[in-house]
């Protein structure tokens, strides 16, 4: 079968361009676009459709810029961004892992949706000790916490620039894919 709307490579170039951006403008994002952007995630796949996570829309800088002081510094991304949304899950024991990969499938749509749209955003993380004060903050119920929280916005100058040296960003394709096994040797 021939590819008939050009080269593969060129057609996923898209994903390949997703990044994280931890610095962004003093500039909205529109509520059309954040909608569309939490629908994705909502459409994300989940474990035996389990869908697990609830998300909440942050549009409030002063409780956006609350939850990055509350669990610095793996949240330092929050400080600058007008939007976030947080990936709620169930404290369900025997369910972690399934409950992390749902929520990465999810974090990782939140990235690509936005970079679609021409915006930026970046995963932080609530470490388990800051998770009781990211709780009261956002309101939820002692079996719900938060560990993964997504940054949204239009990324700043800064942001935008590589911080790799070109060809630097990457492990060599030959050094990561592999062919068929393990190479011996």
């Amino acid at each position: 079968m021939s590819d008939l709307s050009g080269h593969a490579a060129e057609r996923v170039r898209p994903l390949i361009r997703v990044r994280q951006f931890r610095d962004f403008l003093d500039r909205q994002v529109a509520t059309s676009e954040l909608d569309s952007i939490a629908d994705v995630a909502r459409w994300s796949g989940s474990s035996t459709n389990t869908q697990p996570w609830r998300f909440i829309v942050l549009r409030d800088r002063a409780a956006i810029k609350r939850i990055a002081d509350a669990a610095m510094p793996q949240t330092r991304g929050l400080l600058t961004a007008p939007a976030a949304i947080a990936i709620v899950l169930p404290d369900e024991q025997g369910q972690a892992v399934s409950h992390a990969y749902d929520e990465g499938r999810a974090a990782e749509r939140i990235l690509i949706a936005a970079s679609m749209l021409g915006l930026g955003a970046g995963i932080s993380w609530i470490m388990p000790d800051y998770r009781d004060a990211i709780r009261g903050i956002l309101g939820l119920p002692k079996d719900r916490f938060v560990r993964t929280i997504v940054a949204i916005g239009h990324p700043s100058e800064a942001a935008m620039r590589p911080k790799s040296a070109p060809g630097a960003a990457r492990l060599p394709r030959s050094e990561v894919v592999l062919e068929e096994k393990w190479p011996q040797g």
